[in-house]
């Protein structure tokens, strides 16, 4: 199967999305969207990683970059959750044009995505939190506060400006504990405990708000990106519950 197998994906801005597929078993109707945490993009190692495990397990994956990020169109500095969620929004589109029941897994600023999705599109069956964001408003104060919007950028990196556009999104948002009390679907939630970029809190206050069918793993020691020993234990949570919850 072709890896452009869903042609070309654009938002509803008419910028396109760069993605890579990966096949699953022949019969397998199941496809699990990956999108992810900001400055990231779709071919961070543990993003590959988990695609590539996935993948082999049978079932079908996209990861994908949100405009602005890695080989998508448009500007960074015009990203904000919002806009996000209708990226997400697009991919889901033409994954149910090729008629796949849609899984989605989002890491950091990428669940916050996914919640607020979930929460309003139910196209998305089973939803997956890694390092999941929930306080968007205390992620801003606590990273970014000290930087002037506009004019500074994101950990002193240049190629990331922080933009007012994203301030005020995540302020406006505050919190997506009132979507995660929405959500309805199979949910699982990933955390290291030595995170610090997203405090294992967040994820605590999501798992106990959700009132379907939801499973929290924490991971003793894996930091933000589940780097070294944190990767191996969170792919196989992912995959372990996935073989549990998908007919």
């Amino acid at each position: 199967m072709p890896a452009l197998m869903f042609g070309t994906i654009k938002n509803k801005l008419g910028e396109t999305l760069d993605y890579t597929f990966h096949e699953g078993s022949a019969n397998c109707r199941d496809l699990l969207i990956i999108g992810h945490g900001v400055t990231g993009n779709k071919d961070r190692p543990f993003v590959v990683a988990l695609a590539d495990a996935v993948s082999v397990s049978g079932i079908n994956v996209i990861r994908f970059s949100f405009a602005g990020n890695g080989d998508s169109d448009g500007e960074f500095r015009d990203c904000t959750i919002s806009k996000e969620v209708d990226d997400l929004q697009a991919v889901l589109s033409v994954v149910e044009e090729k008629n796949y029941r849609a899984i989605y897994a989002g890491h950091s600023m990428g669940a916050a995505v996914g919640v607020l999705t979930a929460a309003k599109d139910s196209r998305i069956k089973f939803l997956i939190s890694l390092a999941g964001m929930v306080s968007t408003e205390k992620f801003y104060d606590t990273e970014f506060g000290e930087e002037t919007p506009d004019t500074g950028c994101m950990w002193e990196e240049p190629d990331y400006p922080l933009s007012s556009a994203f301030k005020n999104d995540l302020k406006d948002i505050h919190s997506t504990a009132p979507q995660a009390a929405q959500i309805r679907v199979p949910w699982l939630l990933v955390h290291g405990t030595a995170d610090d970029v997203v405090l294992i809190d967040d994820s605590q206050e999501a798992h106990s708000l959700a009132t379907g069918l939801k499973k929290f793993v924490e991971i003793e020691g894996a930091n933000h990106v589940f780097s070294e020993d944190g990767q191996k234990p969170m792919i196989e949570a992912v995959i372990g519950w996935l073989q549990s919850n998908i007919d």
